[in-house]
């Protein structure tokens, strides 16, 4: 039998909030059995990216809100990570995101090319009430 595991967590649109959605994602990767490469890069991986997006939401996001906490979903099975983070903002393309310039002074639009490198698919899709970023890692 495959690993299954589901988390939904609720938050503020706080910033405060960041690091223990990070930390929540990287112990999930830290436990998982059915991963049998560098959990400890996983970890990362899954921490930075599940940063990234919240932050994206935050920023992006908090404005148009009708509901007063941010939605993130965890998921494993069959071999399968997803995580999805929701938002009640105006949207974007994913395809308009260009990779950020290599001069290293720009403090911004890192994020989804970041997202877009460590996961192996990540799509935009709209919702009746909004946005879900959904990023997908497969384990196997």
């Amino acid at each position: 039998m495959s690993e299954r595991i589901f988390l939904h967590i609720s938050f503020p649109y706080e910033t405060g909030y960041l690091g223990l959605v990070g930390k929540i994602g990287e112990q999930l990767a830290l436990s998982l059995n059915c991963f049998t490469g560098d959990r400890e890069s996983l970890a990362y991986h899954v921490n930075l990216v599940l940063t990234e997006a919240v932050a994206n939401a935050i920023e992006h996001a908090a404005a148009n809100r009708k509901n007063p906490l941010l939605q993130v979903t965890v998921r494993v099975e069959n071999g399968l990570l997803t995580m999805r983070v929701f938002d009640q903002g105006d949207g974007f393309s994913l395809c308009d995101v260009q990779e950020p310039c290599d001069d290293g002074l720009a403090e911004h639009g890192r994020g989804i090319f970041i997202i877009k490198s460590l996961m192996d698919r990540v799509s935009y899709i709209k919702l009746d009430d909004g946005y879900v970023l959904e990023m997908e890692k497969n384990l196997y």
